[in-house]
C-alpha cells in the first residue's frame, strides 16, 4: 500500500523531538543562539508569525540547508551547531522539516507540536509584517 501524507508525518514525529509553545518560549529565553524556522508559505507568514522567525518554506528546505547548493540560505546552512526550532501551521510540515534537518546533520532540532495554531491558541505573541 502506498504511503500518504499522514504516514510521513507520523513517521517523522516518531523520530524527532516535539515541544510545546511553553517549551519554545523557554528555549527562546535559555538559548540565545536559538534559530526559529517558519516552514509555512510566505502568505501564511505575512498573516502572523513568531518574532524573529526565519521563513524557509518546507518546499525549499533541503536546498536552503544544503552545504553545497549555491543558492542555500546562509543563516540556515550555518546553523548546524545551533538549536533550531521549526514550526508550521499545525505541526506536520515542521515534524518532517525537523527530521530532514536532523538527517542533514543539524545537531539539536525541535518541532513545535500543534504549530502556529497552538502558539496562537495559547496566547503567545504574534508578529505581522510592519509591526517591528
Amino acid at each position: 500500500m502506498a504511503k500518504g501524507l499522514m504516514d510521513y508525518v507520523k513517521e517523522a514525529k516518531s523520530q524527532i523531538t516535539e515541544i510545546s509553545p511553553d517549551d519554545l518560549v523557554k528555549l527562546q529565553q535559555d538559548k540565545a543562539d536559538l534559530l526559529v524556522v517558519d516552514v509555512r508559505e510566505p502568505g501564511e507568514f505575512m498573516h502572523g508569525h513568531i518574532e524573529n522567525a526565519l521563513l524557509i518554506p518546507r518546499g525549499v528546505l533541503e536546498p536552503s540547508a544544503d552545504l553545497q547548493y549555491p543558492k542555500s540560505n546562509e543563516t540556515l546552512r550555518e546553523a548546524r551547531e545551533r538549536p533550531v526550532a521549526c514550526y508550521c501551521s499545525t505541526g506536520g510540515r515542521s515534524a518532517m522539516a525537523a527530521k530532514v534537518l536532523e538527517d542533514m546533520g543539524f545537531n539539536e532540532v525541535y518541532s513545535l507540536a500543534g504549530g502556529f495554531t497552538a502558539w496562537e491558541h495559547e496566547g503567545k505573541p504574534v508578529f505581522k509584517e510592519g509591526e517591528y
